[in-house]
């Protein structure tokens, strides 16, 4: 697949046409600051989800009574994309190809732009139809964490009561468990992935920092537009995954219609929609 690359003083970004998705981030010094994608863990670098993120109930949702088939995670990142718009600094792709599961009129839009040691990726949805449809959008970058997560700290912006969600299937529970009360820090261990992510849908902050065993800082996310935190890892592999998403995976009693799915967003014909979220490599 066709890649392209944009690049500041402090930042060089190599992104694919296949899902939009961005394969190696390397900072001044020539330090890869992505997962690399070994396939021994996860071949990924940093999917986008979209019109869902995470799993529904039985694989599919209803709107209208109508029941649409949706995979994890959506398809987005699993078709070929149109490069929209390329400066040196500066890259937009677009995707209007429908699927079986979102038989809509649609262009998803995803921007990328440096500034400094900072990224910005910008998520523009616009509904070209005549139908009314509902969409979700979320992140899933992999960082760079040689040393694995075991002494890690992911750091909040504000006390936090970190109520994990946990995940039975692509499904999330009910009743969450409690990992810890009023606190800005958690610190990682390999076993919190054990069964899968860690699932923080009300968390108050919407800014993280990530730091490596030594304590040394690594990684700031901002995501101002999105409600949903998701921290994932393959047990034993180099990377963390700090996801900001727009909705949650399907509880597992979700009732399926899709207008009922918390973090879900309606779009009438005309009418767009843009997300963003900032990453500073520190």
């Amino acid at each position: 697949m066709n890649q392209i690359t944009i690049a500041n003083d402090r930042l060089t970004v190599t992104i694919s046409e296949m899902g939009a998705e961005m394969q190696s981030v390397k900072d001044a010094d020539g330090r890869e600051r992505l997962w690399d994608g070994d396939p021994r863990f996860w071949a990924s670098h940093a999917p986008m989800m979209f019109p869902v993120c995470g799993g529904l109930k039985e694989d599919r949702y209803i709107l209208d009574g109508v029941s649409y088939t949706m995979p994890k995670h959506g398809f987005a990142k699993l078709l070929p994309w149109k490069l929209e718009e390329a400066a040196a600094d500066h890259a937009t792709y677009v995707l209007t190809e429908k699927h079986e599961g979102f038989p809509f009129d649609y262009a998803l839009h995803a921007s990328y732009t440096l500034a400094g040691n900072a990224l910005t990726i910008t998520y523009r949805v616009e509904n070209r139809g005549d139908r009314v449809f509902w969409f979700s959008i979320g992140s899933h970058e992999a960082y760079a964490l040689p040393g694995g997560v075991d002494g890690a700290t992911v750091v909040f912006d504000q006390p936090e009561t970190l109520a994990d969600y946990v995940l039975d299937g692509n499904l999330v529970k009910r009743e969450p468990v409690i990992l810890a009360e009023n606190a800005t820090e958690l610190p990682l261990k390999t076993e919190y992935f054990a069964v899968d992510a860690l699932v923080f849908p009300y968390l108050k902050s919407r800014g993280v920092v990530l730091k490596d065993a030594a304590g040394k800082p690594v990684v700031r996310v901002d995501y101002d537009g999105m409600d949903v935190l998701m921290l994932w890892q393959k047990p034993g592999a180099g990377y963390l995954c700090i996801e900001p998403w727009c909705n949650a995976p399907d509880f597992v009693d979700s009732d399926m219609q899709i207008e009922h799915k918390e973090g879900m967003m309606r779009l009438a014909p005309g009418e767009s929609i843009t997300k963003s979220h900032t990453i500073t490599f520190l």
